[in-house]
């Protein structure tokens, strides 16, 4: 009898066999049980209570498991608290259960054990995942990209980050409605911190959404959202279109949430952004002027930040803002040296990057945190990535290097020029020291004799005082 499988399907029988022993398999150093709260302090924090579950389908178990210790720091971000992390071992996601429906069971076993009030799926779920995993664990199910939706709505601050928010939400529970069962009628708005009569994770942002909302009004608010996005986006695009017509270059700060992305804006410009230690605490971009060492002028944006699977929602809503980084003149990536995967997070960078246009922006590779990575890790990271400049923003170690580095990236100038200027005409002098780079200057009696490099438009105001270039020495 012929045997009806290929060598590499039964392979893969017996791994996933030998692999069953790890299925829903506890990951441990996730929890973050409150130590030393008493019973009332608890209550008033009324922190949610949350079980994470995982479905490892490809790599290795590190691999797996830096996933769900990621998605326990967004729940944390969001204002949860962790009690279990569980992981199946699976070929693919069960259709129509995520983990499947013999897993189903064990999790509601571990639910009641804990008290958990909520299960976060590390995937994004069908609507039919989510009714039946709810109605079968008799909690709230929510999923990565609704938990990451939720840390938005708490973070964003102006009225743009609310609005891109709002749309990607809304985009998100539209076809979701009839899929959220009971919990939907539990939805409502309210920031889920301290004693409010909040929503919780994963339900915070456009309000109170019952399952019998019209469906219709919904799209009309997503249709107002849209038309007041791409106002802004214009806005934007003509402030953008003012730095290009000044010739001031422009640096874009991108990189993995929670890299040091606004701790460096701060130590190269002094800019004073919010900076604190939670996912996505950034989401209104900021942007600074910096001056090189020569005196040009370039600006300095900081950037939402990426993660791993980050909502198609989100992408397209905040595709204006991502559009700071597609028109730069230099993509700075920064990198956490002390995460546990960074090749993993530089991947999952340039994949957004590459979805909005800004693969082709020469980026310039930044290590942060070299203070707190250890030295085998740096070494390792540098012969990675040869061209990548190591520092640690909360040091200050390596920012001379890394802002040299930058200034060696930035566009120059084209244009070669040779002009008497006229004293009364400082504020021509100023302009040329801010936008090109002044090769020589000399003071004489009509005025000051400069040899520059410029822009073309530059070029063109200082074309009545040209005369004729000296070689250099003379």
């Amino acid at each position: 009898m012929t045997d009806a499988f290929s060598p590499s399907e039964r392979s893969d029988d017996i791994d996933l066999e030998l692999e069953e022993r790890y299925a829903l398999r506890r990951v441990a150093g996730l929890s973050t049980e409150l130590a030393d709260v008493t019973e009332v302090e608890y209550r008033q924090l009324r922190l949610e209570r949350v079980i994470l579950v995982g479905v490892w389908t490809e790599g290795s178990a590190t691999d797996a498991e830096n996933s769900l210790v990621e998605l326990a720091a967004l729940a944390e971000t969001a204002g949860s608290q962790v009690l279990e992390g569980l992981i199946q071992r699976r070929r693919r996601p069960d259709a129509a259960t995520f983990i499947g429906r013999g897993k189903v069971a064990e999790l509601r076993d571990v639910v009641i054990d804990t008290g958990a009030d909520t299960v976060i799926c590390d995937g994004e779920l069908s609507p039919g995942q989510l009714r039946t995993l709810e109605q079968q664990t008799k909690v709230k199910v929510i999923d990565r990209t609704a938990l990451i939706l939720d840390i938005f709505a708490q973070h964003a601050k102006s009225k743009e980050g609310k609005a891109q928010v709002e749309l990607a939400q809304l985009q998100y529970f539209l076809p979701r409605l009839r899929g959220w069962g009971e919990a939907l009628s539990r939805q409502a708005g309210g920031s889920g911190r301290g004693g409010g009569a909040g929503g919780g994770v994963g339900l915070r942002g456009p309000g109170e959404t019952k399952l019998e909302t019209d469906r219709r009004r919904i799209r009309t608010r997503i249709s107002k959202l849209k038309r007041e996005i791409e106002a802004m986006r214009v806005i934007r695009a003509t402030k953008r279109a003012g730095r290009r017509r000044n010739a001031v270059p422009a640096v874009a700060i991108a990189g993995y949430t929670n890299a040091g992305k606004s701790s460096l804006l701060n130590r190269l410009t002094g800019a004073g952004v919010l900076v604190e230690n939670a996912l996505f605490a950034t989401l209104d971009p900021t942007t600074r002027r910096a001056r090189t060492a020569d005196g040009r002028i370039y600006t300095l944006s900081d950037t939402v930040g990426f993660v791993r699977h980050l909502p198609h929602q989100l992408v397209e809503a905040f595709r204006s803002t991502l559009e700071e980084v597609a028109q730069a003149d230099l993509v700075v990536h920064v990198v956490d040296g002390a995460h546990a995967d960074p090749e993993e997070q530089v991947r999952a960078v340039r994949e957004v990057l590459a979805e909005v246009g800004a693969d082709k922006v020469p980026e310039l590779l930044v290590i942060n945190k070299i203070d707190a990575a250890d030295e085998e890790t740096v070494l390792r990271l540098k012969r990675a990535w040869p061209d990548a400049v190591p520092c640690s923003a909360r040091t200050g170690a390596g920012i001379a290097a890394l802002t040299e580095a930058i200034e060696a990236r930035l566009p120059r100038p084209a244009v070669d020029v040779a002009a008497l200027v006229p004293y009364d005409r400082g504020d021509l002098v100023a302009r040329v020291h801010e936008r090109g780079e002044v090769l020589a200057t000399e003071h004489r009696e009509q005025g000051t004799l400069i040899r520059v490099r410029v822009d073309a438009a530059l070029a063109a105001e200082l074309a009545p005082y040209a005369v004729a270039q000296t070689p250099a020495g003379h």
